[in-house]
């Protein structure tokens, strides 16, 4: 979670993330950072996020990124 922290934070460093639930919906993320986001997690935790995972509920939260990185995990393992 750390290292996605440090992505989020490089992103928006104004921003607190452990309790921010609506990176998505309330616009905090806009469509340049979800490109660089997801580049970055592909980098990082060495996942192929797909087309069908960038979806709103997979970024509005940190937690929710993280869960989609475990899960992504779990399915390349």
């Amino acid at each position: 979670m750390d290292d996605l922290l440090s992505i989020l934070n490089g992103l928006h460093p104004e921003v607190d993330y452990e309790t921010e639930d609506g990176l998505i919906d309330s616009g905090i993320l806009d469509s340049f950072d979800i490109v660089t986001l997801v580049t970055e997690i592909q980098d990082t935790f060495d996942v192929t996020l797909d087309a069908s995972d960038i979806v709103p509920e997979n970024f509005n939260s940190a937690g929710a990124i993280y869960a989609l990185i475990e899960k992504k995990q779990e399915e390349d393992a």
